[in-house]
């Protein structure tokens, strides 16, 4: 869907981007195709398809030829609508904004066998954005590890090759070095499926084997639900031979895996993947990370303390067991060396950790029926937005999730959501793309219905043409409450799959007008809006500092909007003459196909895309 001017439009005109125009924004960047794949050209735009409301012909009474029944019919419609409209969900509803007016109190995370605090004080948080700045972070973080030292992480694809930097280490390299120079190295990643299904169950047992080879230690943990995961993604560096303040912990949206390690033009990482040929030969990747020290590391240390000491087999399949016995992985995790006290203030922010468990059995002890903290936090911080919510996602294809962004679209009339996805899925499965658009476009069809032109759906490309992937999970709101992590806005990865996210609210105010986005006395934050910032100057193909159009959010949201139509412009007149600047296009609108298939694929979408791993009572009443 592209939202330009109040309406949705189809994608512009199709072209293949020529040396000649491309911007300086991606300097060295060739021809490329961009060309819109088959299956997705066939589709037409939502536009042609009405959005079922009381204004619309479809479901009006007529007093003309209409009989009784047909006006019975459009009143139960209109007074459905009408209450569809008012209802917010009930999960959204009655917080403790006495305790915190963002955060989520001890009772309102929902789990109260956690053992972690409600939010940490004191916190130095940087945002690393794109694999360019994340991975040689980690890089430097992890040679610094020496005797005594602790380096713990978990992932959900590791791919050992994966250089950290231009000339390296790789991934593997570098958590060896380490083990090799006495730290205590241990590590949790996702058992994986086949390389056949496109995932990395031999690129994980390498590392796995890698790792232990070198005296550390990797568990293959499939503790979890029959289609679900281990979609956590952080690293802590714990210098017990530096002292605690010289720890430091990672959390976000990037793998240590092929194709992650691009930067702000997007020409794509050379150590590429399997992926949908539209992106071309080396897909370009976005993505977001945060780099954390102080009291929330030990936090972080803690969630991985929980999984690692879980007594649960890290699998119940045969088939699993037999092949680490033979790879010399071991079942049984060893003890890790007892806590040591959490590190000293280091910063402004206030950290909250939110996480995603699955009710599953054998429960797990630190979530006995599951955690859903991360959907109650953005229930929370949504029902107090105003102004702008600012939004970075691969998926946003729930109609779970999307309730409570039309929910504070409703509350907010002067409220405006900006959304950057993907233009299309990574894959181009017959089952894959139908669901995935089936899912996308019920969410998107929700939130219009509730914010109409003030909903803002944009992609990116880059100055060869090709469309960027889109892997962020980030949310801002009002720019004062932030969110970066592992968990996308769908209901699995706010139900199913294990997740970690982090919300992040400075106490440093941001003084530049306007002072007070969301006019609550809360005052923009630095880290918020600093955040929202890096991000559209980066879409924008600006410099840093180049943003004083940017931070009243109506004017962010025109000046992204101008560029994106700019762009929409010079693709539909065929590409002549210089490509405007900027990343920014009009997201188009893609139905999932006719009734007949979406009835077909809502099976998968709903038991494989996008289950739902609630407990059933909670699922019944439709809460969290």
């Amino acid at each position: 869907m592209a939202e330009s001017g109040g309406g949705l439009s189809g994608g512009a005109g199709r072209c293949r981007a020529r040396a000649g125009g491309v911007a300086a924004c991606a300097p060295g960047a060739g021809d490329a195709s961009s060309a819109e794949p088959v299956w997705w050209r066939r589709r037409s735009s939502p536009a042609s398809r009405p959005l079922r409301g009381d204004d619309d012909p479809v479901t009006s009474p007529t007093t003309t030829d209409g009989g009784r029944l047909a006006r019975v019919r459009a009143g139960v419609r209109k007074v459905g609508t009408a209450l569809r409209q008012r209802r917010e969900p009930r999960w959204a509803r009655g917080f403790d904004r006495a305790r915190h007016p963002w955060l989520l109190s001890d009772g309102e995370r929902g789990n109260a066998a956690s053992a972690l605090p409600a939010w940490r004080e004191g916190n130095d948080v940087r945002a690393l954005i794109d694999g360019r700045s994340y991975l040689p972070s980690l890089a430097a973080a992890l040679a610094g590890a020496r005797e005594d030292d602790v380096v713990l992480f978990a992932g959900w694809r590791a791919e050992p090759d994966e250089l950290l930097d231009d000339e390296g280490p790789p991934i593997a390299a570098a958590l060896v070095g380490a083990a090799c120079r006495g730290a205590l190295v241990r590590g949790l990643l996702w058992r994986s499926h086949s390389e056949l299904l496109g995932y990395t169950y031999r690129a994980n047992r390498d590392l796995a084997r890698a790792v232990t080879a070198a005296g550390g230690q990797v568990l293959l943990d499939h503790r979890v639900r029959p289609v679900g995961s281990h979609h956590q993604k952080f690293v802590v560096v714990a210098r017990t031979s530096a002292g605690p303040d010289g720890d430091v912990a990672f959390l976000g949206g990037i793998d240590t895996a092929h194709a992650r390690r691009d930067g702000g033009p997007h020409p794509g990482d050379r150590q590429t993947r399997p992926f949908s040929a539209v992106y071309g030969p080396t897909p370009a990747w976005h993505d977001v990370h945060l780099q954390m020290s102080g009291p929330v590391v030990r936090d972080v240390e803690t969630m991985f303390r929980q999984r690692w000491d879980d007594p649960a087999r890290l699998t119940r399949w045969p088939w699993h067991t037999v092949p680490d016995r033979l790879d010399g992985l071991q079942q049984t995790a060893r003890p890790l060396p007892p806590p040591t006290p959490p590190p000293a203030p280091a910063g402004r922010c206030a950290v909250q950790l939110l996480r995603t468990y699955p009710a599953r059995r054998p429960a797990y002890p630190f979530a006995p029926e599951g955690e859903r903290s991360v959907a109650r936090a953005y229930a929370k911080a949504l029902a107090r937005a105003r102004r702008l919510v600012y939004v970075e996602d691969q998926y946003l294809w729930s109609r779970d999730v999307a309730r409570i962004f039309a929910a504070a679209l409703r509350r907010s009339p002067q409220l405006r959501l900006i959304a950057v996805v993907p233009r299309y899925p990574d894959t181009e499965g017959r089952v894959d793309v139908p669901a995935s658009l089936l899912g996308r476009n019920s969410a998107w069809r929700t939130v219009l219905e509730a914010g109409g032109d003030r909903v803002h759906l944009f992609d990116l490309e880059n100055a060869a043409g090709r469309p960027v992937y889109v892997h962020a999970k980030v949310v801002v709101i009002d720019d004062v409450w932030a969110a970066v992590g592992s968990a996308n806005l769908n209901r699995r990865s706010w139900t199913h799959d294990s997740e970690l996210t982090a919300a992040v609210l400075d106490e440093q105010l941001d003084g530049r007008e306007p002072v007070d986005p969301g006019g609550l006395g809360d005052g923009a934050r630095t880290f918020a809006r600093q955040l929202r910032l890096a991000l559209t100057r980066e879409h924008l193909g600006r410099i840093d500092g180049d943003d004083a159009d940017l931070l009243d959010p109506d004017s962010a949201v025109e000046t992204m909007r101008r560029s994106a139509d700019r762009l929409d412009a010079w693709h539909a007149t065929g590409c002549v003459g210089s490509r405007p600047v900027g990343q920014l296009r009009s997201h188009p609108g893609r139905p999932g196909g006719g009734t007949w298939r979406r009835r077909l694929v809502r099976p998968a979408y709903d038991l494989v895309y996008d289950p739902d791993g609630r407990p059933w009572r909670i699922r019944l009443r439709r809460t969290f």
